[in-house]
């Protein structure tokens, strides 16, 4: 592995730790090492206007995988709403959560937000299913909450795409953890790219 993928998967080593199953972890860790260089360095937000601005700039989606991921692990580890998920549930909406926006620009770096990365993610989780360590039902699991985790913005006037909406309890929790992370009231602070608690 290239020094630039180590140093790349590592950013993520305290989300990791969110991921109880060992072998769910080196998944979740196989799954940020397929993600283009670009994604960890490029703002949440092509024109900055739908995001606050921790998620702006250099890093800026790193950031707010961040905060989404961290918001999940609270929710999910508070009696009054984690009882409903199981350990295998919550291990892979972390997952899924990492890896949501990974193809935001699209697989080549567009200029801006293409508009359906949740599918294209989605088609590459899948395509590159041989190297990553986890079942075909663990990966329809991560791309069916992935693929709605823009929800009520399913259609864009520059695209004939209509993305799926949330259905299902694992689909609307992804897309709450998502919308909640990018809604600028919200002032979460960094230092090196981290939470600061």
């Amino acid at each position: 592995m290239n020094k630039e993928k180590t140093l790349n998967e590592s950013v993520f080593n305290k989300e990791y730790e969110y991921i109880k199953n060992k072998n769910y972890k080196l998944a979740a860790k196989e799954l940020i090492n397929l993600l283009p260089d670009y994604f960890f360095k490029i703002q949440a937000s092509s024109t900055g206007k739908y995001h606050p601005s921790f998620s702006l700039g250099d890093g800026g989606l790193i950031r707010h995988t961040k905060a989404a991921v961290r918001i999940a692990h609270e929710l999910l580890n508070n009696n009054s709403l984690g009882h409903k998920f199981t350990d295998r549930e919550k291990d892979l909406i972390i997952i899924s959560l990492l890896i949501h926006d990974g193809l935001k620009h699209g697989k080549t770096c567009e200029s801006y937000t293409v508009f359906d990365h949740p599918l294209i993610i989605c088609d590459y989780i899948i395509e590159n299913k041989d190297k990553i360590s986890l079942s075909d039902e663990d990966i329809n699991f991560i791309t069916n909450c992935i693929k709605s985790h823009m929800g009520e913005w399913n259609t864009n006037s520059y695209s004939n795409v209509i993305l799926p909406i949330p259905k299902d309890k694992y689909q609307r929790f992804v897309h709450m953890c998502d919308f909640l992370a990018s809604r600028k009231f919200l002032d979460i602070k960094f230092e090196n790219n981290d939470i600061v608690d």
